[in-house]
């Protein structure tokens, strides 16, 4: 499984992105609905008076991923803040797509084609062809990808492969959530800004940003397994294939990439959530992100075990078998 892809399918920027095409992709394609809800990615931390729970979210579902498992909702409910990635004020703002395509507007006067190995140019030039309408319509002449780095067109094509198979950012845990929040009355904050996200992206050196678009050209159309394949993962709360498929494999193929994205980020994460823990009172929070974030030895989850806090995954479901 292609460690890019997980990576692009993870990242609430993509959401983002997505979520202002939306409109302009295919319809979305027909899936079977399912009474059984998803088995959560879900842990309680707890030190002497307060709980933070934390919940492995895919940024982008469909409709038949709701409704959720009880032991989220009661953890929502018990909840007093819910914290994203990112807040939601930000996430829903306009500005965040434009400092993205600003973040990656390339400076030096070349095009992207200058860049990319000839195979690549190639491919560019195929997917182009065939998504120059909906390009168009979205305001982005096929062109004027031209403009803009690696990174930010690998985003592109992939916003176009979620919209094809039937995910909707709207319906992403983030989503759900701070729209829950707000009919609630929850206060909700983020672990990180929008530009801080951005700045991962664009913070990617020469090879690994021709990586990014490469695997998303060479996956475009042809993606559905491997999307797929994520997706029941997650909705089977099934920790070791996601490690082993994500983070894993970008562990192995990308240490740099991996380091900054994902270790970093999760080191500067977790003195954030300690402060709630140690907050005075009961004061529990939710705190939902990437399910990337929460796996294996360098995820929050243990990390925060080895801080010597009590850490119990809550899954009814997994009991149940």
């Amino acid at each position: 499984m292609r460690a890019l892809r997980s990576l692009r399918v993870l990242m609430p920027l993509l959401a983002a992105l997505l979520s202002g095409s939306l409109a302009l992709a295919k319809a979305p394609t027909p899936v079977a609905t399912t009474p059984t809800p998803p088995v959560p990615l879900l842990w309680k931390v707890s030190d002497g008076d307060n709980a933070v729970y934390l919940l492995g979210s895919f940024h982008v579902l469909r409709p038949s991923d709701y409704p959720l498992s009880a032991d989220v909702d009661k953890a929502f409910r018990q909840s007093k803040t819910v914290v994203f990635e990112i807040a939601p004020d930000e996430m829903d703002s306009p500005s965040l797509v434009l400092q993205m395509g600003q973040a990656a507007l390339r400076t030096d006067g070349t095009q992207l084609d200058s860049d990319l190995p000839p195979a690549a140019r190639s491919r560019l030039a195929t997917w182009m062809d065939a998504h120059g309408k909906l390009l168009k319509g979205s305001g982005v002449p096929p062109q004027m990808l031209q403009m803009f780095e690696p990174w930010y067109v690998g985003l592109m094509v992939s916003m176009l492969d979620m919209a094809n198979l039937g995910f909707d950012p709207k319906l992403g845990l983030d989503r759900h959530f701070a729209a829950e929040a707000k009919a609630a009355g929850k206060a909700t904050a983020g672990l990180e800004t929008g530009a801080q996200q951005i700045a991962f992206l664009d913070g990617m050196d020469h090879d690994e940003q021709l990586q990014f678009l490469e695997e998303a050209l060479d996956e475009s159309g042809s993606s559905r397994n491997e999307i797929e394949q994520l997706h029941t993962a997650w909705r089977n709360g099934d920790a070791r294939t996601l490690w082993d498929g994500m983070a894993a494999d970008m562990k192995r193929h990308y240490p740099k990439l991996y380091q900054h994205v994902d270790v970093d980020r999760n080191d500067a994460w977790v003195p954030k959530i300690e402060q709630r823990l140690a907050a005075p009172g009961r004061d529990d929070t939710l705190v939902v992100v990437g399910a990337l974030h929460l796996l294996g030895s360098d995820g929050v989850v243990e990390k925060l075990r080895a801080k010597g806090y009590k850490v119990e995954r809550i899954c009814s479901a997994c009991t149940a078998r």
